[in-house]
């Protein structure tokens, strides 16, 4: 060591171990890093915290230098739970402190952050608190303190030598630190550096050493190059983790990482303006090559390295001349970041198109390079770069070619891709086209209800709640999506998808998809099979509803949002109520009405409600008829259910309460009859029917009028009503004057009439109205509070009947008090009539919620009364043993209370002890208060008069007030809404009417008996009203959805022009912004690299590294490569190869070399290399052809893969047999074996043979015994 008592590796040695300091041991024997460091268990990991308000945590780990890449990625990914990423951004630069322009500054920290976020980069840095590792830091300080966020998004990662961090002592626990506790000391680190305390995640390399710098860089290059070969995303598109490398001020090891990483293939965006290395050769960058000599160079490093270039050396210059030429030979790898006032973009931006520029100069990629930068902008979800650099008018797409993108951006919910990707030509028809890519979207649905639904019915309800499936499942197939929307939708529906009933087969999957791609419906859409079921026409294959399904079901508002307005299917309305069913099926299934998706889904299923409106509303705005046609037409994509119905289902009451939904309603209600007639004509008419005779026109319609009047809804409910009154009129008569022992006629007619309500609710009950199945039907019946009266009422008088029967007078007198019960609920059942007028039928609504309110009301009322009650009656009477005085005095006297009768047992001044009695042996009256010896009442009366007042300021005042408040509300609140209520309940009475017998009860008895005689006897099948659901022909339909097509897109463009006058300004700024930003792509951010008109000298002939050597050149610029320049300042270059001696300084030698001169010029190493001999070495390179198919269209070519250049090549041979060939090109090759006295020329000749031919088959067999890969390609050579 230089210094006494300090090792080679930089600590003391008192910090050895014994062993390692005895001199005899390593006597004359230089240090060594592997020989002399020996590994140990790590002892410094876990998280890190910097103090101060705002610092998050982070993780760090200290690794030895030798660790796998691999080791280091698994721990990063699993361990650290980072998420995999799309991208990875290394930045490098000077590692000490630089200034650095505010405005460059601002835009470098903008945009890094910035294409972090968006993209889920890692971005990989030095990780110490200086130079450009503390400008990146800032960055992310910056991006906390900004959004608020405490966990940051953003993953740093700082790849630091553990030997030069300060303050490392703290950072060591056996058991790891949770956290450790790092403070930042940049007074007190001296030679050493500190940790930036911004960064997220620490690699701490040790090699053993202290105070070296550098250490970490082998590893942070394996590191790189691993995470570069990672594929990109879960779904193996065979796209890797592209690698940027980004470059701020710099010197000689920054050139050294920018050579290296362009040389892999790596581009390089360096920012002008950051200082020294990065702004020379941003002042190059657009030169041609041959204006970069030596002296522009040395000028350039000059000027931006000041007093620093003094330490050059002349050697060095010329190195850095050579590689900065070599730099700037790769435009496609190199991107310089200008500032531009007019193109007011970030790094960002650069960034992201450099990674395209090299993706794009692919030149053996091909159509694939395209697929790769499309994939790779769908990655990072930046819609910016895919618009201007990938949809180009160079770039030709079809559907089929963006499929794989469309994919990614669905399930990585990036809908405006997905808007994009529609756009440029994604076809969703030829996108959904096979099964398996829908069964795969729903494999892929993200953590929903929904899916844990779907999940539950797969596996047969052993999903609990909380229990969240993953993402992805296999198991799920479109039966399971069927059954799961048709559950939501609702039974009357008929599945969407195929119903499986047993495990398909790869024959199945075939066979379905062979049908589906033959046969083709009436209206245009696909019919499809249901699987397992013979073969039906309801199932049909509608693309557009399936994504627009798939994104509902998910509740993905903009992803459904893009279905339903730019993926052309036919019933958008339809889809938007069926949405909106669905939506709200699922809100009130998630058992959390307060939850954030329940609201969610509440929100998303009113939007599509309005979306609905808009929509007939401009269809009814247009043509009245035809919009009322799309209400009742029968829909095949969505279970072969109708609008209206739907929007039933989906209690949609402000579609219903539509005036063309309800111009529907009161067409249908009048029946035949025209919706203009006065009521007093049609009720005269129902009296006097001949008086239909007299209407004009009604002479040739004689034979059906009668029919027509008496079989509108609107006449049967008339004499509904009529027969109802009828009913209680003779109820009330038998009650209070004809209720004898024995019952008389009129009690008999009214059994008959009570025996045709009876039937009436038998034949409601059964009754399948729409076809949707009896459980449904139940269902529906018992939810409505008038049939639970009605069915209350008829159990009451069967009660009361069979109690009237009864032979004992008791019993027939309690079977009275039943049926006069039964009556007062016959009676309130007469409110029903009243909900088809637009007066009185709101009016019910707002009863029937303040009688939710008075009951709650009266729960809170009770406490005060039972607490008043119970006191006084504690206090006033002693044993109480009486039941019925006990509940009069503690519960009815304190109720009456509240309406005015103040009792008169709590005064003294007003006892009489006639009027009670002492021990309560008179059942008719009350016990008499506790007396004292004077007989007169004991009680305190101070005492029951204060409980009196205050149960009196409390029950009547605050209370009934508080009741009157409500009711207030209650009316302020509904009264908006119930003329839209009135609206949707009118429906359940128009169509009861609809499907009710024409006769009234009694007489609807005959009715009923001709039903069951056609039903049971006659087996006749159940009559389907056509009035609310219509099949309408080819022709017709496809008019009518083609006409409902262009009215959603007028909807759609009147409403973005109103959105658009509100924000008209703002939606010009973000215009011009973005004109700015994605205009001209290859200025500014680019490197401006133009094109030498003349050939430049040979570039592969004087790379550094010489191939299959350790065996480096001498950097030759471009200026000094020709023969007649004279050499750099006399430099004689030596080398040595295979223990070879190239170069000699002996005359002989040099006199032997003069006579083989590279033709090329200067290379940078003299002798024959790995050449066969000095001069030229003549080497043959046939170019073997065939045609591909028997048209002769597509002509291949013989190609080998060379390993070692990392790229195709012809096949080369030096001797070959003589055949029928024709001379392409003769001449000298550049070739990165040539030297000064040795090089390649090369022969090319053409070759086309037979693929049949023996001579075919004999050239496949000498090819594949020379070369270890090759192929045949066609992909450039197409005729």
């Amino acid at each position: 060591s230089e210094r006494e008592g300090i090792c080679k590796c930089g600590y003391p040695k008192i910090q050895h171990c014994d062993e390692a300091i005895k001199p005899e041991d390593y006597m004359g024997e230089q240090w060594d890093t592997h020989r002399h460091v020996r590994e140990v268990p790590t002892d410094a990991f876990g998280d890190i915290t910097f103090g101060g308000l705002g610092q998050k945590t982070g993780k760090y780990v200290r690794v030895s230098s030798d660790i796998s890449s691999e080791s280091l990625y698994q721990l990063m990914t699993e361990h650290w739970k980072l998420r995999s990423p799309n991208l990875l951004i290394s930045v490098t630069g000077g590692a000490k402190n630089f200034y650095m322009k505010t405005h460059l500054k601002d835009k470098f920290r903008r945009g890094l952050i910035k294409v972090a976020q968006t993209t889920g980069a890692w971005i990989l840095t030095g990780g110490t608190h200086a130079g450009v590792m503390k400008h990146v830091g800032m960055a992310v300080r910056d991006y906390t303190l900004s959004s608020g966020l405490m966990e940051g998004q953003i993953v740093v990662i700082g790849v630091a030598p553990w030997g030069v961090i300060h303050n490392r002592h703290t950072l060591i626990h056996p058991e790891g630190c949770f956290p450790a506790y790092y403070a930042l000391d940049e007074q007190g680190q001296g030679r050493l550096s500190c940790l930036d305390i911004n960064h997220t995640h620490f690699l701490l390399v040790d090699d053993g050493t202290h105070g070296h710098y550098g250490v970490e860089i082998e590893l942070r290059a394996r590191l790189e190059k691993l995470i570069s070969q990672q594929t990109l995303g879960s779904r193996g598109s065979g796209v890797t983790i592209p690698v940027v490398c980004v470059v701020l001020d710099g010197g000689p090891g920054t050139l050294n990482t920018i050579y290296n990483a362009m040389l892999k293939h790596t581009p390089c965006v360096v920012l002008e303006g950051s200082g020294r290395l990065a702004d020379v050769i941003a002042q190059v960058a657009a030169l041609p090559v041959s204006k970069v000599t030596l002296v522009l160079i040395s000028q350039l490093m000059k000027r931006f390295f000041g007093q620093e270039y003094k330490s050059f050396t002349e050697v060095q210059v010329i190195e850095w001349t050579k590689k900065i030429q070599d730099i700037i030979r790769m435009p496609h790898l190199l991107t310089v970041f200008r500032i531009d006032e007019d193109k007011n973009y970030d790094v960002d931006v650069a960034i992201l198109q450099a990674l395209l520029k090299a993706s794009r100069s692919d030149e053996h990629a091909g159509r694939q390079s395209w697929e790769r930068q499309l994939e790779l902008a769908v990655a990072w979800n930046r819609v910016d770069i895919a618009e201007s650099e990938i949809f180009t008018e160079e770039s030709q797409w079809t559907s089929c070619d963006l499929h794989p993108a469309m994919f990614s951006a669905l399930v990585g919910d990036k809908p405006e891709f997905v808007r994009l990707l529609l756009e440029n030509g994604v076809c969703v028809g030829k996108f959904l086209e096979q099964e398996d890519k829908l069964t795969e979207l729903y494999a892929h649905l993200p953590a929903c209800f929904f899916l844990r639904k779907l999940a539950k019915r797969v596996q047969g309800g052993k999903i609990h709640r909380g229990q969240e499936p993953q993402p992805g499942s296999s198991k799920i197939s479109l039966s399971h999506v069927a059954e799961e929307v048709r559950h939501l939708l609702g039974s009357f529906t008929q599945p969407l998808y195929g119903l499986s009933r047993h495990k398909m087969t790869g024959d199945d999957v075939r066979l379905a998809a062979s049908l589906r791609t033959h046969i083709t419906n009436t209206s245009g859409l696909v019919d499809l099979p249901c699987l397992g079921e013979e073969w039906t026409p309801d199932t049909v294959w509608d693309p557009g509803r399936d994504l627009f399904l798939w994104a509902v079901v998910q509740n993905n508002t903009e992803l459904a949002e893009i279905g339903w307005e730019q993926v052309q299917h036919p019933d958008c309305i339809a889809a938007a109520l069926a949405a909106c069913k669905i939506l709200r099926k699922l809100a009130q299934e998630s058992g959390e009405d307060d939850s954030e998706e329940a609201k969610e889904m509440r929100e998303l299923a009113s939007h599509y409600e309005k979306q609905a409106i808009g929509v007939f509303s401009e269809c009814h705005s247009w043509d009245a008829q035809r919009a009322q046609k799309l209400l009742i037409r029968v829909s095949p994509s969505w279970g072969r259910s109708t609008c209206l119905w739907l929007a039933l289902e989906a209690d949609a009451k402000s579609f219903i309460a539509h005036s063309g939904v309800q111009g529907l309603l009161t067409q249908i209600w009048c029946g035949e009859l025209s919706v203009d007639n006065p009521h007093w004509k049609v009720l005269l008419c129902m009296i006097f029917f001949p008086l239909i005779y007299t209407a004009p026109n009604s002479k040739h319609l004689q034979s059906t009028l009668t029919p027509v009047l008496f079989t509108s809804p609107q006449v049967k409910f008339y004499w509904n009503i009529a027969s109802y009154f009828g009913f209680l009129w003779l109820f009330a008569v038998v009650l209070m004057i004809d209720f004898q022992a024995y019952p008389s006629w009129r009690e008999l007619l009214l059994y008959v009439w009570l025996t045709s309500l009876v039937c009436e609710e038998f034949r409601q009950l059964y009754h399948d109205f729409d076809g949707s199945g009896f459980r449904r039907k139940a269902k529906m019946y018992i939810s409505d509070l008038w049939n639970i009266l009605d069915v209350l009422s008829i159990v009451l008088f069967i009660v009361g009947l069979v109690c009237r029967l009864q032979a004992s007078g008791t019993v027939f007198y309690v079977g009275k008090v039943v049926l006069c019960i039964d009556f007062i609920i016959f009676s309130l059942r007469l409110m029903a009539i009243f909900t088809i007028s637009r007066t009185l039928g709101p009016k019910i609504i707002i009863v029937r919620r303040m009688m939710m309110d008075l009951f709650f009301f009266m729960f809170l009322l009770s406490i005060w009364v039972v607490a008043y009650g119970v006191a006084k009656q504690g206090i006033l009477i002693h044993n109480e043993e009486r039941l019925n005085w006990i509940i009069r005095g503690a519960v009815y006297e304190p109720y009456l209370i509240i309406f005015g009768n103040v009792p008169t047992n709590i005064d003294n001044t007003q006892f009489d002890m006639a009027s009670c009695s002492v021990n309560g042996s008179d059942p008719l009256k009350p016990k008499c208060p506790m007396l004292n010896d004077e007989n007169m009442p004991a009680f305190p009366e101070w005492l029951t008069i204060i409980m009196l007042c205050v149960y009196l300021l409390f029950a009547n005042i605050l209370l009934l007030n508080l009741l009157i408040a409500i009711f207030n509300y209650t009316f302020q609140e509904v009264q908006d809404n119930t003329d839209t209520i009135w609206k949707f309940q009118r429906y359940e009475l128009i169509k009861e009417y609809h499907s009710r017998p024409a006769l009234p009860p009694p007489f609807i008895l005959l009715s009923h008996l001709i039903l069951f005689i056609r039903a049971v006897l006659l087996r006749y099948p159940p009559q389907r009203h056509k009035t609310f659901r219509q099949e309408l022909e080819q022709t017709e339909e496809e008019e009518l959805l083609s006409w409902e097509a262009y009215m959603k897109d007028n909807y759609l463009a009147s409403t973005r022009q109103d959105e658009s006058q509100s924000v008209e300004h703002r939606i010009q700024d973000t215009a011009e912004k973005y004109k700015g930003r994605s205009s001209d792509r290859d200025d500014g951010e680019s490197s401006g690299q133009e094109t030498d008109e003349e050939a430049a000298p040979h570039t592969f002939a004087r790379q550094l590294q010489y191939p299959s050597s350790t065996v480096k050149r001498f950097p030759v610029p471009e200026e000094k490569v020709p023969w007649e320049v004279p050499e750099i300042n006399h430099i004689t270059y030596f080398t040595k190869l295979n223990n070879i001696i190239l170069d000699c300084l002996s005359y002989v030698t040099h006199v032997t070399y003069a006579f083989f001169r590279n033709p090329g010029g200067r290379t940078g190493i003299r002798g024959k290399g790995a050449l066969k001999s000095l001069g030229p070495n003549h080497i043959l390179h046939p170019v073997l052809t065939r045609w591909r198919d028997a048209e002769h269209k597509v002509l291949e070519f013989l190609a080998v893969w060379e390993e070692a250049e990392k790229h195709w090549a012809l096949p080369g041979v030096r001797t070959m047999c003589v055949f029928s060939v024709m001379q392409v090109y003769k001449g000298y090759v550049d070739d990165s074996r040539n030297t000064d006295n040795a090089w390649i020329e090369t022969t090319i000749v053409t070759l086309h043979c037979d693929k049949h031919t023996p001579l075919m088959a004999d050239l496949n067999r000498i090819v594949s015994r020379k070369y270890h890969f090759l192929s045949y390609c066609s992909d450039f050579c197409t005729i």
